[in-house]
């Protein structure tokens, strides 16, 4: 069954919490036309799950960036999420991915930067994740652990139709309720396959896993892809350009193109629709 939901759930006895993020039509919305290969779209997927995550924790309007520029056959991977869980992002090679498959293979030494835009105060924080680990999973547990102090665990996985996210975390008093319990949860957390993380809904996947246990599901929160095109941002961005620059590109290529990488459309301007663009200002001067 498709769904775009992010869910939390709580192992009430342990007070052990975890996040489940699982994306189907809106996965596949984002990187339709992108013809990425697999192991980038599976690159892509993982950063996507981990933004969603944190994006759902966002106690105010705004959103969470996630952003590698890398050295690598993969320059460029960038995931906005906004506080309602509205998505979008994209990857962009500078060479064909061959056998890469490691985050040093694929990125070179490029730095995982994390966003945070509170749009209500204007205000933005950033932070670096320590690239100090083999797979995205497991660079970002340290980053968990790091900002919120609390001993995380993440899986995650994607492919073309598919991205999962699956997190635990450590509460400070889970010890003092069973000494044994976090190490138990993990210990079972670890069995999860890929396969089982993509396709499973949320409550069959922690009964398989956890079914001695007592856990409670929340209710989930829609995740939607949303990039409109926003043809009045280009308008502005080309009458900042100057009329005489924008006439000279259409006259030198017949018509002005606009692409949007981030979310892959074109947007097309004739003569006609140039002297439009530019019209008022004509008029002024008249």
């Amino acid at each position: 069954m498709a769904q775009d939901k992010i869910q939390r759930f709580l192992f009430k006895e342990h007070n052990v919490r975890g996040q489940i993020v699982q994306l189907d039509h809106a996965w596949q919305q984002m990187i339709a036309e992108r013809h990425y290969p697999p192991v980038l779209s599976r690159l892509l997927g993982e950063l996507t799950a981990v933004s969603v995550i944190l994006a759902n924790g966002l106690k105010h309007q705004g959103k969470i960036t996630l952003q590698i520029q890398g050295k690598g056959p993969v320059n460029l991977l960038v995931v906005e999420v906004t506080h309602d869980l509205k998505l979008r992002g994209l990857a962009k090679t500078i060479q064909p991915i061959q056998n890469q498959q490691s985050l040093d293979e694929l990125l070179g030494d490029g730095q995982i930067l994390v966003t945070l835009e509170n749009s209500q105060t204007g205000h933005h924080f950033q932070s670096y994740v320590p690239r100090e680990a083999e797979t995205v999973a497991a660079c970002f547990e340290g980053y968990f652990q790091q900002s919120e102090q609390l001993p995380s665990r993440l899986w995650l996985s994607a492919d073309e139709s598919h991205l999962a996210g699956f997190m635990l975390q450590k509460m400070p008093d889970t010890d003092e309720k069973d000494a044994d319990a976090w190490e138990r949860i993990e210990h079972l957390a670890n069995t999860l396959s890929n396969d089982e993380l993509l396709t499973l809904e949320s409550a069959t996947l922690l009964h398989r896993l956890f079914h001695q246990e007592t856990v409670e599901l929340f209710r989930g929160r829609d995740v939607l892809y949303e990039c409109p095109e926003n043809k009045a941002r280009i308008d502005l961005m080309l009458q900042q350009m100057g009329e005489e620059e924008v006439r000279k590109i259409l006259q030198e290529e017949g018509e002005l193109v606009i692409h949007n990488e981030i979310c892959n459309y074109h947007l097309r301007y004739s003569e006609a629709e140039v002297d439009a663009l530019f019209a008022p200002k004509n008029a002024t001067l008249q």
